[in-house]
């Protein structure tokens, strides 16, 4: 778990420190993106292939390289001179990253009996879950206080002691079976470069997609044609060849299929959640990041206490009526978040806030567990891989989508709202001779006085049709989270491997 939350809270923990990587490397804020893409492409690419790197490498030698790989890269990204070197060991720490999540969650699967899986996902959980949620919080707070290079270099101790964990306490199963190139294990090359194409090239659209305007911008337009058609040649490709990369003969399994879109929402909704709200209280309401930080907090707190407290129920409850639990409670928090406004308290922000991450620990541990509940334990490894990539693809996806939506929703409410402001409104006109009155009698001109007056007026349009965008994209949040809820039906029974 202690590899995991590294890697998990460096996919967020660099997005508030952007523009101060711009101004001491010498770069645009258009330009530090790319500090993020290169990170998550290169993670993406990694994520499905971890079964096969389990088999070629063994999974402890796999996995404690990675840590390696990933603590080292942190270090150089700490002391990069320049934008081009951060992004090129943003590139090495993304695919050492890649695969701490699947070969973290494979070695829990597999190191406790199924009675206690339960619990093991919820320690996972508590990694997975809480790491996006503080990560913009915590990297905002140590870029204030000491140096955007500071992100960077909290990773080593952390990757050094779990190098020495991992050494000490884990081994590999004895039915792993490990087959080398020289017995006869193949590189499908192939497989891996279409994989690359059709992930790198959509995280690339996901990314820069609201930036570029969309399917405006030729550069997005065939950054998605090819990304489409790297991944559709993937799945025919990996379906018919002998040693694929990626195993996708498991999406065979109703179970792990269906746990699989369940975790790409959960992805959706988390992510695209954590980036929203933050922006809204700093835009809106005026909010410092570290207050912004502190209407999240107790949502990760409340996350951590109820993971335990759900490992336990799955003892004694199926994982589909925790999971519909879950999916209730987090729909109604995305509502309660939908019917706020700018005059919203402080604590009723965090109240509300609270609330939504409440039904997280009952969506994540019960879907993990369901999820494996039929799956043969020599293919955790490739399972792991694939469920852990459609939830950060749910990620990337959901903040383009919120983001987008908002920005959408906000404009037509903004043309709705300016139909208004016409001398034939009385509540305008009125609204607009007090501010002249106020403004004259502060000692402005008449005709200055008009133009201030004017312009308060469209600022508050403004702010108003932008909550009113929130306030959309919310309600359409809790509509899926409901939506999801027949689904759950659809899964087998979970019962526990043998």
């Amino acid at each position: 778990m202690l590899a995991t939350f590294m890697e998990v809270l460096d996919t967020s923990i660099a997005n508030v420190s952007l523009p101060h990587i711009a101004g001491n490397l010498g770069a645009t804020i258009d330009e530090s993106t790319w500090v993020l893409t290169s990170y998550l492409i290169s993670n993406a690419i990694v994520l499905p292939l971890t079964g096969w790197l389990h088999m070629l490498f063994g999974r402890k030698r796999y996995y404690m390289t990675c840590v390696a790989i990933f603590t080292l890269s942190s270090l150089m990204c700490g002391v990069a001179p320049s934008l081009f070197l951060l992004i090129v060991f943003r590139i090495l720490q993304g695919a050492g990253g890649g695969g701490l999540q699947p070969t973290s969650q494979a070695i829990l699967v597999e190191s406790f009996e199924a009675r206690q899986q339960g619990m093991a996902m919820a320690v996972y959980g508590m990694g997975v879950v809480v790491a996006p949620i503080i990560g913009p919080t915590l990297g905002g707070w140590i870029t204030d206080n000491f140096s955007w290079r500071w992100i960077f270099f909290i990773n080593v101790p952390i990757g050094v002691i779990s190098m020495l964990m991992t050494s000490a306490l884990i081994e590999d199963p004895p039915y792993l079976v490990r087959r080398t190139l020289k017995q006869g294990l193949k590189i499908d090359f192939m497989g891996l470069g279409l994989l690359a194409v059709g992930l790198g090239f959509l995280q690339v659209v996901l990314d820069k997609g609201q930036r570029d305007d969309w399917f405006g911008s030729p550069f997005i337009v065939w950054s998605t044609v090819i990304g489409f058609a790297g991944l559709i040649g993937a799945v025919f490709w990996e379906l018919h060849h002998e040693q694929p990369m990626i195993n996708l003969r498991l999406f065979g399994d109703r179970n792990f299929t269906m746990a699989t879109f369940m975790m790409f929402s959960l992805g959706l909704v988390l992510y695209g959640t954590t980036v929203l709200l933050p922006v809204l209280l700093q835009s809106l309401m005026g909010y410092t990041a570290e207050w912004a930080g502190l209407v999240l907090s107790p949502g990760a707190i409340l996350t951590l206490f109820t993971m335990p407290l759900v490992g336990r129920l799955l003892t004694k409850v199926q994982p589909r009526w925790l999971v519909v639990f879950g999916l209730t409670i987090l729909s109604f928090g995305m509502y309660r978040l939908s019917v706020l406004s700018l005059q919203t308290g402080f604590w009723t922000w965090v109240f509300t806030w609270t609330i939504s991450r409440g039904g997280l620990a009952f969506l994540f541990v019960p879907i993990n567990v369901a999820a494996f509940a039929h799956i043969p334990r020599e293919k955790t490894g490739s399972a792991t891989g694939l469920i852990n990539l459609t939830r950060n693809m749910g990620g990337s996806i959901g903040i383009s989508l919120v983001t987008t939506f908002q920005e959408r929703f906000a404009q037509a409410h903004q043309n709705v709202l300016a139909g208004h402001l016409t001398p034939l409104d009385p509540a305008y006109a009125t609204r607009l001779q007090g501010l002249q009155s106020g403004l004259q009698a502060g000692g402005s001109s008449p005709a200055l006085a008009a133009q201030q007056a004017q312009n308060m007026i469209y600022g508050e349009l403004t702010r108003q049709a932008t909550i009113l965008g929130y306030i959309d994209v919310f309600r359409l949040l809790s509509y899926l989270c409901l939506a999801l809820i027949p689904l759950m039906f659809l899964m087998k029974r979970a019962k526990p491997r043998i």
